[in-house]
């Protein structure tokens, strides 16, 4: 396939198939790791760009995954991000969501893109048997959100954004990840128990961290509220091994 393709590493515990359209992201993360994948100067990286052919790529991706009765979900986006500020003219991610209702694929979304992402959950919602919402959540500390997600929406943007979706019944999901303090994450994922789905717990990669974390004391805080809870979640292999689980 050209535009669809099946991550490697770490990212392939979040899903069998990934599809990117726009290269580059504006969001400017500071934890970002995929300026170092791409082997892109992270300068270079802040300037998204769409996909050159992309659209005409992912029709005929989802045209043989329908001959081929392939029900994979596919994940928007790993190496960027859907709904950063030049979707708002370009409006390439509403387009490939047409596409998958159109070919009846399954796909989800993973983004900090916040209020942004909403004006697409029209189609959200007659698709929702086949399509899932997630953003990451990283912080409760605005400070810290400014320093490491400068251009990212706030994190009470994402959570409206998580809440309006759920209202409308659409699945709901949100990645744990990175996280540099356990404090911040657990009290991130109390604040949204009432209207998210599904959890994806991983830890801080790529870089040095900030303060001693107690993964083990984290991962069993956590995953004794969410089968109080009776949530759905996944524990990133990394954060297992971390946590002396494994």
């Amino acid at each position: 396939m050209q535009a669809i393709y099946e991550p490697r590493g770490r990212a392939r515990e979040y899903a069998e198939l990934a599809f990117s359209a726009y290269s580059g992201c504006s969001h400017g993360c500071g934890y970002c790791f995929n300026p170092e994948a791409l082997h892109k100067d992270p300068a270079d990286y802040l300037n998204s760009l769409p996909r050159e052919g992309i659209l005409e790529k992912l029709e005929r991706d989802l045209a043989q995954m329908q001959e081929r009765h392939d029900l994979r979900e596919v994940l928007m986006s790993f190496s960027t991000d859907p709904y950063q500020p030049i979707e708002k003219e370009l409006r390439l991610t509403r387009k490939s969501i047409n596409l998958f209702m159109i070919y009846g694929r399954r796909f989800t979304i993973l983004t900090k893109g916040g209020l942004r992402s909403t004006r697409d959950f029209d189609l959200m919602r007659i698709y929702r048997g086949n399509c899932r919402y997630g953003t990451t959540l990283v912080f409760t500390d605005w400070c810290q959100e400014k320093i490491w997600e400068p251009c990212a929406a706030h994190t009470e943007e994402r959570i409206q954004a998580l809440v309006h979706a759920h209202q409308l019944g659409i699945p709901t999901w949100v990645s744990l990840e990175p996280v540099f303090d356990p404090y911040q994450s657990l009290a991130l994922l109390e604040a949204t128990l009432g209207f998210v789905d599904e959890y994806r717990l991983g830890m801080l990669n790529h870089m040095e961290s900030p303060g001693r974390i107690d993964y083990r004391e984290y991962l069993g805080i956590a995953v004794r509220l969410l089968e109080e809870h009776k949530k759905k979640y996944l524990i990133k292999r990394d954060l297992r091994l971390a946590a002396g689980v494994e």
